[in-house]
């Protein structure tokens, strides 16, 4: 029983405290700590534990003295007290985020963290108008209850923490300034405070703070640094990401198109029509393992002659990439299809064709080709499947509207099936 209490109480504390700080704190999972290099040099400067009626405004006028903007993580409680500062932080440009209503570690508070958070945010919003975003709990410590906070914040943490809390002095103010130098890289999320009332630190650190950075801008002039706040970096980040994700899909899309010239010089799939390569065809046995039982009794067993289909992929995906939605995609190709089945029945007229049993091919894009007269049947579980349908997902994030997105949505109608028609039946109705 006393193991049992025991292991139980371990596994609590992991869950509660242990895991958060490493979701948060060591491997940035739910949280944004710094900003990825780029073609310019950014840093962040924030300020965590004010308002403070006597060194917030001192640091106001050495940002504005500088043209700085940084980001404020506020307690809520000090906001209520001085809304003016609030105010004047606002109006100077800079960002204004949450940290907490009072400075107490969320390890001891329990779901009142939450409280605490929301209390905060309603009164920063009273103040300014703009609910905030961003969140830093007290000393980076987040419990379990935290976590629910990311549906509706991002939790900042840092990349450089100097120790500014305990600076005493002029000699401990030159050090703060030397490692602040050092350490200060393109991405920095510098961690300083404009208040030392908080457990912990001293009471005047802040005064001392503000000697040091004096000391650092004034070195990193000549740096070329850009002062950003923490929702600007985060959003050339965002842009930065997306252009590397196009530049990325670009390269893919262009070596999977030589694969596709490659795979149809291979194959040699023939255009139904010369004039619309939409469409192509080679004539080969069936090959499976099962023989295809078509709707109208006919059935192709391995061995028969068929013309296995396959569509123009270049064509597809440029036909994808002007299509304003999935359903204008769908429009078109329902109509380049209803052009070209009278084409593919005149075709296999032919007497070189004459032996053909019917239509095959393995899609994706099997919930309309009923309509035309085809039977569509699941693939057989197994290699051949499974290797079939991630490499049609694939072909699909490319030529889709949606791109990636798409596999994301309704996975379950993502199942590659085989789609096959008897030369009779072709015949009959086109």
């Amino acid at each position: 029983m006393e193991k049992r209490v025991f292991w139980g109480a371990v596994l609590a504390i992991v869950l509660y405290a242990l895991l958060p700080w490493i979701v948060t704190r060591t491997l940035h999972l739910v949280s944004w700590h710094r900003g990825r290099p780029g073609s310019s040099p950014r840093i962040a400067l924030t300020f965590d534990d004010g308002p403070d009626p006597l060194y917030t405004p001192l640091l106001l006028d050495l940002l504005r003295q500088y043209g700085v903007r940084a980001t404020f993580f506020v307690l809520g409680s000090r906001a209520e007290r001085h809304p003016d500062l609030i105010g004047r932080i606002r109006q100077e440009g800079h960002e204004i985020g949450i940290h907490n209503y009072r400075h107490w570690p969320n390890w001891l508070l329990g779901p009142w963290s939450l409280r605490q958070v929301g209390r905060t945010a309603g009164i920063l919003e009273r103040l300014t108008g703009e609910r905030p975003r961003l969140y830093r709990p007290p000393w980076g410590i987040a419990n379990l209850f935290d976590l629910l906070l990311i549906r509706r914040y991002r939790i900042v943490m840092w990349s450089v923490m100097a120790g500014d809390w305990s600076c005493s002095g002029p000699e401990s103010a030159r050090k703060l300034a030397d490692r602040l130098t050092t350490r200060l890289t393109d991405g920095a999320v510098v961690l300083l405070h404009d208040s030392g009332d908080t457990f912990g630190a001293r009471r005047d650190a802040s005064r001392w703070m503000l000697e040091a950075l004096k000391v650092v801008l004034e070195r990193c002039r000549d740096r070329g640094y850009a002062y950003v706040t923490v929702g600007e970096m985060m959003a050339m980040d965002e842009a930065n990401r997306a252009r590397s994700a196009g530049r990325a899909k670009s390269a893919f899309v262009a070596l999977w198109l030589k694969w596709e010239r490659l795979f149809i010089r291979l194959f040699r799939l023939r255009p139904i029509d010369e004039k619309d390569p939409f469409l192509r065809l080679r004539i080969r046995k069936y090959a499976g393992s099962f023989p295809i039982r078509l709707e109208d009794g006919e059935v192709i067993r391995k061995g028969d002659l068929v013309a296995e289909l396959h569509f123009d992929n270049e064509l597809l995906m440029r036909l994808g990439a002007e299509s304003r939605s999935i359903v204008h995609l769908t429009v078109q190709l329902i109509r380049r299809m209803e052009e070209l089945m009278p084409r593919l029945s005149e075709l296999l007229r032919r007497p070189e064709y004459r032996d053909v049993k019917g239509l095959y091919g393995v899609s994706l894009i099997n919930r309309g080709p009923q309509r035309f007269g085809f039977t569509v049947l699941d693939l057989p579980k197994g290699l051949y499947a499974t290797v079939t349908k991630w490499y049609l997902r694939v072909l699909l994030a490319v030529i889709h509207p949606e791109g990636m997105d798409r596999l994301g949505t309704k996975t379950e109608l993502l199942i590659p099936k085989i789609i096959a028609m008897s030369r009779k039946e072709l015949m009959n109705r086109y």
